[in-house]
């Protein structure tokens, strides 16, 4: 259980929480039509981002440029990514500034949905792999 936080007061954790771990969601968010591809996994490497960003070219029309908004994580600057980068003309990465994510728009519009759903946290697509 997490106590909520007071004015003046650091937020604290009980002793009997218990934290059943985390997942990464990785999701692009094509803004004219508003769909979403997205994975999930139990780590966050680059193997897997290098996998999730490989999908959402395969998915994504040939004429069609992809910009991908990131946060300033290793993951996401490991040098097989920027190998692979170098290799796909059409796709792009432009990272956040620290301690900005909410400039990032995907993230925005899942807050909407946890918001609107009452839920803090979303289960998408499918199990974490």
């Amino acid at each position: 259980m997490i106590n909520t936080l007071k004015k003046g007061r650091c937020g604290t954790v009980t002793h009997n929480y218990k934290r059943n771990g985390t997942s990464t969601l990785f999701a692009a968010l094509e803004v004219a039509r508003g769909r979403v591809i997205g994975e999930c996994y139990r780590k966050h490497s680059h193997q897997k981002f290098l996998k999730f960003i490989k999908q959402v070219e395969k998915q994504t029309e040939a004429c069609q440029d992809i910009h991908i908004i990131v946060d300033n994580y290793a993951t996401h600057k490991h040098e097989k990514i920027r190998n692979w980068l170098k290799r796909k003309k059409r796709v792009f990465l432009h990272f956040t500034p620290t301690s900005s994510s909410w400039l990032n728009l995907l993230e925005r519009f899942f807050g909407v949905l946890s918001e609107r759903s009452g839920k803090k946290y979303l289960s998408l697509y499918r199990k974490a792999s």
